[in-house]
Parts: structure tokens; sequence; C-alpha cells
């Protein structure tokens, strides 16, 4: 169900904003755009896959300017699809490194964001856990707590492992997380992290920004749980540990392509970055922007070198092989 504001007829001084990501993670930081520019931002938020489908039934006639999605996959599918256009502007292309981007430069990263192992403090000896291979170990059985297959972060950081490990290695990585599962997996990043502080595993997978809203939550209870989850930057002695991104597009059809890029141009500027890292807890892109302090908390790390658009690309083969070990 996508949760929409009125698009009103085209103007010059607007922008047509389709967001995968919701509204509470992206609004203030298009308001504070519109304040400084004059131009205003038509927001609407649903589910990456839905938006998809609503621009291609849009076709032509679609009124979004920039798509920005919360994984590369998206971007990738997207783009595959026809539907985004060429950020032909050297001032935004500068900040972004070639891995951070499409080969054609349809897509880019806005922001970073990790998927380590993490564990309740002073249960689980984060020592003995230097990769993500230890979590096939007799040792963990019953003790791992991971969203389903479908779900995208999931199915990007399998389609990492192809690449790095091949086919066959991943699928039995995968077999055996399946074997350890504490649970059937259900839920999101903010579930496996309750479960685990509640004793229904010992570890579990999750991305780092939701750590980080968990610790900064007005909610006591909340960051009360948080406060006892350590993380564990697997695999820093060889491929490092899995990160994806939150990226945007301009569209095919952009009616209001120089305001979009305008906006993107906007969300690269340092204040911008600061924002994401402080209120977001996401890791920023252009280099020298302080992170946040849950997440300089957490430790540096050694992240993958994935080709981020061919990882998006082997996203439906990663949800086969996911299936073939049995992880639903």
């Amino acid at each position: 169900m996508l949760a929409s504001v009125f698009i009103p007829a085209v103007s010059a001084e607007e922008v047509n904003v389709y967001s995968g990501r919701q509204e509470a993670l992206i609004k203030p930081l298009l308001d504070k755009f519109t304040s400084q520019t004059g131009i205003k931002v038509n927001l609407v938020t649903g589910s990456g896959d839905a938006l998809i489908s609503r621009m291609q039934a849009e076709g032509e006639l679609s009124p979004a300017d920039l798509i920005i999605m919360a994984d590369a996959g998206r971007l990738v599918r997207a783009n595959q699809l026809g539907l985004l256009q060429d950020i032909n502007s050297d001032e935004i292309l500068r900040h972004i490194p070639a891995s951070l981007r499409a080969d054609d430069n349809h897509w880019i990263a806005l922001t970073k964001r990790a998927r380590p192992i993490m564990y309740v403090k002073g249960k689980t000896d984060p020592y003995s856990i230097s990769s993500i291979a230890d979590l096939t170990d007799a040792r963990f059985a019953k003790q791992i707590c991971i969203r389903s297959s479908g779900n995208i972060y999931n199915q990007s950081m399998i389609a990492s492992l192809i690449i790095l490990d091949g086919e066959q290695q991943t699928l039995e990585w995968a077999k055996g997380i399946v074997n350890n599962l504490a649970r059937s997996p259900k839920g999101g990043d903010r579930d496996q992290i309750n479960a685990m502080v509640a004793g229904e595993c010992s570890i579990a997978i999750a991305n780092t920004y939701y750590l980080g809203g968990m610790l900064t939550s007005d909610d006591p209870a909340t960051r009360a749980v948080a406060q006892q989850v350590g993380v564990i930057w697997p695999d820093q002695d060889a491929n490092g540990t899995h990160i994806n991104i939150s990226g945007a597009g301009i569209t095919k059809y952009a009616p209001h392509k120089a305001q979009a890029q305008a906006l993107l141009s906007f969300m690269l500027e340092q204040e911008s970055q600061q924002w994401y890292a402080e209120v977001n807890h996401e890791y920023p892109i252009i280099e020298g922007v302080k992170w946040s302090d849950e997440l300089a908390s957490f430790g540096q790390f050694d992240a993958q070198k994935v080709d981020l658009e061919t990882m998006g690309a082997l996203n439906d083969e990663a949800l086969r092989l996911m299936d073939k070990a049995g992880w639903r």
C-alpha cells in the first residue's frame, strides 16, 4: 500500500520524489531542501517494488522525477527496466566513488549501511567469532535469529557471497545457517535484536542503523534492550563485512530534471550527510563526515569490496539459492 501526497500540476519550482524509504527517515531533509531553495518536494512513499511497478504503469506520464531506494537491488531493477536516466552532472558524480554508482551513472549511493553480527554482551564471547562462516558451527545450533529470505537485505548479502565465494560454497553456508536457526525467520531487524536479548537466540544478523535507532529511541525500554547488544565485524582478515546502500536515480521521463539534480546535490552536501549519520545512523559516503556517537561506538571495520551493480543483479539468483537451502 502506497502512502502518498497529492501530486499537483507541473511547476518549475517543484520536484516529485518516489521514496522506498520511510517518510520519517527522509522528510526532514527534504523540508530543509525546500527551505533553502524554495523548491517544493512532493513526496510519495511506499515499498520499493510497489513504486517501481507504479512507474512502469505510469510510463511516459509518470510525474516522478527522482526515486530513492533503501538498497542497491531495487535501484538495479529499476535501471534494468529502463526507468532511469543518466545523471550527467559532474558536480554530483565527483562525490561518488565508481564502486558506489551504476556503471552507466543511472543511480548513485547516498549512504552506506553495514550488516554485521550482533550478540548480547556478557553472554557470547565476541572473540570466538571472526567470520560469518563460524555461524554454521554446531556450537550455534538453534542460536541464530535472522530475517526471512524475502528480505532484500538478506538477498543482497547472499548475492555478495555468491560473488566472493561462488554459488556452491554460499549454498552450503546458507544451509548451515538454516540448520542453526533458533526459530523460523520472522519480523524485521529490530525483532531479531529483541529476540536475542529476550533469550530466544544468542546471535543475530542485522543492519547497524536499526541498533543505532534503538539506542537513541524515546522509549527507555527500547534503549535498555539496545544497550545490551554488541557488534562483531566479521571477516576483517578476509573479505570484510557486507554493506549495502541507500541510493537514488533520476527517472527517465522526469519533468523536473534540473530540480532533481539540485536535490541530489543537496543530499550529497556535507551537512546533509552529517544529518544522515547523526539522525539515521547510516554511514556517509562523503569523506570527512563525522559518524554518530552510536556508529562510532560500534567501531571501525573493513567492508566487502563487491560491485554493487553485480550484487543487485544477482538478487533473484540469491533468492533461489536461499529457497534451495530451505531458508524461508
